[in-house]
């Protein structure tokens, strides 16, 4: 059988690996049943249903024939190094790094800081809309997790929290 759609057969494939990931990972957890369910139970039925998309998704690219076969193309590796560094960045500033003493920063700085890294990843950088975007996405994040859901995230730096 030939592949009709290379971008669509390798994200099948990928949904496929990332929901039978979810599914093997929920059976750590008390599954329950539907009408009793446990904390395996929804993290099982979105990985089952990860694979089915993935499966079908599969199903298409091999069926469905595309005008020039949907080439996967090269890998943008800027974009890719940025977004990846902007969560591991996000992560350290919000937890901080208690195994090298690096304190917490808190979520507003940490949402800050991935809105500037993120940015950089795309093709042009303008300082103006970055800024706008970091404050109205910092504040958001904190009047959505901190003030209404009342979650337990450090919401300023330590040395400013205490």
């Amino acid at each position: 059988m030939r592949i009709k759609s290379q971008k669509d057969f390798f994200s099948g494939l990928l949904f496929m690996v990332v929901g039978i990931a979810f599914a093997w990972g929920a059976t750590n957890y008390k599954i329950g049943d539907a009408a009793r369910m446990g904390p395996g139970y929804f993290p099982l039925m979105l990985g089952v249903l990860l694979a089915v998309l993935g499966v079908v998704v599969t199903f298409n690219a091999l069926v469905v024939e595309t005008e020039d076969g949907d080439p996967v193309g090269s890998i943008a590796w800027k974009p890719l190094f940025f977004i990846i560094l902007a969560n591991l960045t996000f992560g350290v500033l919000l937890g901080g790094l208690p195994s090298i003493n690096l304190p917490y920063m808190g979520l507003t700085a940490a949402i800050i800081a991935l809105t500037f890294i993120a940015a950089l990843a795309g093709e042009e950088f303008r300082f103006k809309e970055v800024v706008v975007l970091a404050v109205i996405l910092s504040v958001t994040c904190y009047l959505t997790f901190i003030v209404a859901l009342k979650l337990q995230f450090p919401a300023w730096p330590a040395f400013i929290a205490g």
